[in-house]
């Protein structure tokens, strides 16, 4: 293995490492701020971020791919950042009922689905990838329910829907990012992301206690929902009578600059050295940083069926992928 790709695996292991952790800063966030004012305020954070490597890049760079005009590339930041939009906002919501680990690891199930939705725009689909489906279905039954078919956690069906929509993001820009460049997209959907998070803070948000209230008061004696909706919050800012504490401030900041901006970084400059299978194998161990950092800082227990379950679904991930890997490396 020469220098280039054991430093661009060091930056893929590292990014994974990156986003893991970025489930403890979601859950732990939201104890203070709402769901859509924390993606809101973490996704324009991060493009705001990626800005000044953008214009660097561009004044370094003799060659590279042109960007669109003004009109396409906006629709292609509507597009993309309107299904990152949905798929963040189910996971956000799931993190709330389910633990750092279960979140990670359903989340990982895009791994498994890209391939197969992929199969609906004509692109072959081996027997690897369903091996892969298997495992990843048998980890996800182990995971969610197993000892307990008559209550299947609420947040687990919510994060994998977002695993649905993380899929669909990842085709989406498989093919938007052929003619732009990838940091000025990520930046762009981050920017759409964001807004419309905060339009859903402003909207939303002020309904989910009444509406959590009338579903379930138990959840608001547990205080799941005891953040203030975001024009609650800032007209007690306004009048100082809040006051937004580092726990609020570190999560944001983490998941703003880290997270979208310095992990969204570091993978486009690895995978210039890797090839795009290689590089997935290594961010799927995304989901075991999840896990780690939820044992950890939450002190998350870890039974023996949920480690099977997170054994199963890294495998059938690792598998889908070698299949791919396969594929791209027979003439």
């Amino acid at each position: 293995m020469n220098k280039r790709t054991l430093r661009a695996d060091f930056l893929l292991l590292l990014t994974a490492a990156i986003w893991g952790f970025g489930f403890v800063a979601q859950r732990s966030g939201m104890d203070h701020v709402g769901p859509f004012t924390f993606n809101g305020v973490r996704f324009i954070l991060g493009s705001l971020f990626l800005l000044p490597i953008i214009l660097i890049r561009k004044r370094s760079s003799t060659a590279g791919v042109e960007s669109p005009p003004a009109k396409k590339l906006f629709l292609y930041s509507f597009v993309a950042g309107s299904c990152l939009f949905l798929g963040i906002t189910l996971q956000q919501f799931g993190i709330m009922f389910t633990t750092t680990g279960n979140a990670g690891f359903i989340t990982g199930l895009y791994v498994v689905l890209t391939p197969i939705f992929a199969i609906f725009l004509g692109k072959r689909t081996g027997p690897a990838t369903w091996f892969g489906a298997v495992f990843a279905l048998s980890g996800l039954y182990f995971l969610t329910a197993v000892g307990r078919m008559d209550s299947i956690n609420p947040g687990d069906i919510l994060v994998m829907g977002s695993a649905v929509f993380w899929a669909l993001h990842v085709l989406i820009i498989d093919r938007l990012v052929r003619d732009t460049d990838p940091l000025i997209l990520a930046s762009g959907q981050s920017a759409v992301c964001g807004l419309m998070a905060i339009a859903g803070a402003f909207l939303v948000e002020p309904f989910i206690h009444p509406l959590m209230a009338w579903i379930d008061p138990a959840l608001l004696e547990a205080g799941t929902f005891g953040w203030l909706p975001l024009p609650s919050l800032i007209a007690g800012l306004y009048a100082n009578v809040v006051a937004l504490p580092a726990e609020a401030l570190i999560p944001i900041l983490y998941s703003g600059i880290c997270s979208t901006g310095i992990a969204n970084t570091l993978q486009v400059i690895a995978q210039k050295d890797v090839p795009p299978a290689h590089a997935t194998i290594i961010l799927c161990f995304e989901s075991s940083f999840a896990a780690l950092g939820g044992v950890l800082l939450f002190s998350e227990r870890v039974g023996g069926w949920t480690l099977l379950g997170f054994s199963l679904m890294l495998a059938g991930m690792l598998v889908t992928q070698w299949g791919t890997h396969k594929r791209r490396t027979v003439p």
